[in-house]
């Protein structure tokens, strides 16, 4: 573990799941540099395997001068063992793009950490675009800003353009498609923003189905994404759901109750694909009780991701395809009488918990969803309850 800068606060902390392209972390630091955004501000947490170079990643902090830690899943384990939850380890699944959650909890343990990024590991960052510095003034933001609503409560975060290039992102329920969007203005105040949601450029976030719709076999899309496709930042209107990509994505210490990266993947009914899309979901809900807002837009970053077969995303995310186009609807009368995210996430969990399962392909995944969120609340107040020890 690398260290701060002692007179600076270090308060935003970068959350990357890794496993190969680590390196994008030099264009993000480059970025800030040219951009003058105070790296000492930034601590990178890179959650990564044991098979992989963690020596290297290591060096790599250390060489860019910013501070940091690698926690592949021996260390993962050692820092459970060592804060006292080790009981809790099971709400990170193993293997997945969700061990994000991990990046969750080690915020949650060191409250310095006032903010939080996620950054995939194919992204790169605009050069003309401050990444970490827009993403700190979407959070801060008061003003006006486009609303956007639908006869389907769901919001096409790709809306702006979407006559021309068709696209809907991945999780986007087919059922809400062919939506009438309605746009208009609100007034936004401070601290009201509570999640920061920079869109993507080149190769757009969409599912398996759609990729193959767009006629790719190779995981991508025929059909790109281009600075011009997005216009307007915005918000959506409440009572509305978008999807939550959190490949490019800033957010406020506060939402970590509600904002646990589901448990995919790692699990018997091979659900997988919807971990932040899910997560997206509650939070949205949360937000909607609570007076907050999620924005979207800039700062956009440039998704590279790699050709792959696209059946294999296909066979990741069809155990879930039916699970995600009713999950809004089980938790959308949720929490009516919250007042905490705490309280608006027991709600929804207990929605879960309560659902039938029976009516759904795979329904069984929705009490086991509802039973780690339980146990993600657990954690976060066994953490806060007990000093815990240093953890380098």
């Amino acid at each position: 573990m690398t260290s701060p800068t002692a007179d600076v606060e270090q308060d935003i902390c970068v959350i990357v799941p890794t496993i190969r392209e680590y390196e994008c972390i030099r264009s993000y630091v480059e970025n800030a540099d040219e951009h003058g955004f105070d790296t000492d501000r930034l601590f990178f947490l890179l959650v990564t395997e044991d098979f992989c170079e963690t020596a290297a990643m290591t060096e790599m902090l250390s060489d860019l001068g910013v501070s940091g830690a690698v926690f592949d899943g021996s260390r993962r384990e050692e820092w459970y063992d060592a804060q006292g939850v080790e009981s809790y380890g099971h709400v990170v699944p193993a293997a997945s793009h969700a061990e994000t959650s991990f990046g969750l909890l080690y915020m949650w343990n060191n409250p310095q950490f006032e903010y939080g990024i996620f950054i995939d590991d194919d992204t790169l960052p605009h050069d003309d675009s401050d990444f970490f510095g827009q993403h700190m003034e979407n959070l801060a933001y008061e003003g006006e800003i486009e609303s956007v609503t639908s006869d389907e409560q769901w919001v096409n975060v790709l809306y702006q353009n979407a006559e021309e290039h068709g696209l809907y992102p991945r999780g986007y329920p087919y059922s809400a498609m062919d939506e009438t969007v309605e746009r208009s203005t609100t007034t936004i105040e401070r601290g009201e923003i509570v999640a920061s949601q920079g869109l993507w450029t080149n190769v757009p976030d969409l599912d398996a189905v759609r990729i193959l719709m767009d006629g790719d076999l190779e995981g991508q899309a025929q059909t790109r994404t281009v600075t011009t496709d997005f216009t307007d930042d915005f918000v959506a209107e409440a009572g509305n759901y978008l999807t939550v990509c959190s490949m490019n994505l800033a957010f406020r210490r506060e939402v970590i109750p509600a904002f646990y990266q589901m448990p995919m993947d790692d699990n018997e009914w091979s659900v997988g694909r919807f971990d932040d899309i899910w997560s997206g979901v509650f939070l949205k809900r949360a937000c909607d009780l609570l007076g907050k807002q999620i924005y979207n837009g800039q700062p956009l970053c440039e998704h590279n991701k790699a050709p792959r077969s696209t059946f294999d995303d296909l066979h990741n995310e069809v155990a879930g395809l039916e699970l995600n186009e009713h999950v809004w609807e089980l938790i959308d009368d949720a929490g009516t009488d919250a007042e905490t995210y705490v309280e608006a996430y027991r709600a929804m969990a207990d929605a879960l918990l309560d659902a039938d399962a029976d009516a759904y392909r795979n329904g069984e995944f929705l009490p086991y969803c509802g039973e780690h969120m339980h146990d993600w609340l657990d954690a976060l107040d066994e953490l806060q309850r007990v000093p815990a020890p240093a953890d380098d």
